[in-house]
């Protein structure tokens, strides 16, 4: 393709349309050139193959055997050029339709849900489906545009972008601090009160990682309150039960509220892993592009 030439690609183009309509005049008047110029396309293009496209005669015009057969191949190609052109229009256009989302729980509530408004009134074309459950969804198979996932994640075709850091860090509620002091350094905390929370699919406690003298370490606190949602142990923390740790992202709205505080911050860890996936066949999705831009925008 890189050696095909503007005239050969008009050539095409020519002998495509006057094939299509049965005459050189027919396909002037649609391209909008005069019947001379298609007819030295067409000669042009038959020097350049080294074939005869058409029989002609004062009143007809009709395909040989290898134009009737490169008409057919033409007529592919183009077809494929007005898809890309579409494909690219597309792309620009304003996003419509339903956008599907899948996410976790955490994910959906702290992450997605808050952005939800600026995105429909950017976009209000769009109506959003969101699906929040800790199960991981078939993208293809349960018809979901875009996932957006907190983890390592194993190698696929998904087509995938990182979203913002965040950080891992302890939080207590005011009057909790007030009651039982504030922990100084992470090996304090077995002489606190502490809300940990439970891996579903494992059934697993979380182990705290901290940044100590420059080396991330974990520690499993003796919890005396586990839960199994990330909510619950928000909950249970801001009511006083202890000190629990949780994303920035999540706690975010309870520290905002005056109810929870960070505790050991000068020991909090970064982590990169929350990813947004989406199919190959919502490469040029507008409302996919969108809304993914609008997350890596807030972050």
């Amino acid at each position: 393709m890189e050696q095909m030439g503007l005239e050969r690609l008009t050539g095409l183009i020519a002998f495509a349309r006057a094939g299509s309509l049965g005459s050189y005049t027919a396909a002037a008047r649609a391209l909008g050139v005069s019947p001379s110029a298609i007819s030295k396309s067409i000669q042009r293009l038959e020097r350049q193959l080294g074939l005869a496209l058409f029989i002609r005669t004062t009143r007809s015009l009709s395909f040989t055997t290898e134009g009737r057969d490169l008409h057919e191949r033409v007529l592919t190609l183009l077809r494929q050029a007005e898809e890309i052109e579409q494909v690219a229009r597309a792309a620009r256009a304003d996003p419509s339709g339903t956008l599907r989302i899948a996410a976790s729980l955490p994910l959906g509530l702290h992450l997605i849900a808050p952005v939800l408004a600026t995105f429909r009134q950017r976009h209000p074309r769009v109506s959003i489906d969101l699906r929040l459950s800790d199960q991981r969804v078939d993208l293809a198979e349960d018809g979901i545009d875009l996932a957006i996932r907190l983890g390592d994640l194993p190698d696929s075709s998904l087509l995938a972008r990182r979203l913002a850091p965040y950080r891992l860090g302890c939080y207590a509620a005011p009057d909790y601090l007030v009651r039982r002091g504030r922990p100084g350094h992470p090996d304090e905390l077995g002489a606190h009160e502490t809300v940990n929370l439970r891996y579903q699919q494992s059934g697993q406690p979380f182990r705290w990682p901290f940044l100590i003298e420059g080396q991330e370490r974990e520690i499993l606190p003796a919890a005396a309150i586990l839960a199994d949602a990330s909510e619950a142990v928000l909950a249970a923390v801001a009511a006083g039960a202890g000190i629990g740790m949780a994303a920035s992202f999540m706690a975010a709205p309870w520290v905002a509220r005056g109810v929870l505080v960070p505790v050991l911050d000068n020991f909090t860890v970064e982590r990169r892993n929350i990813t947004a996936l989406w199919p190959e066949s919502r490469r040029t999705h507008p409302g996919v592009r969108a809304f993914v831009e609008l997350l890596v925008e807030g972050g």
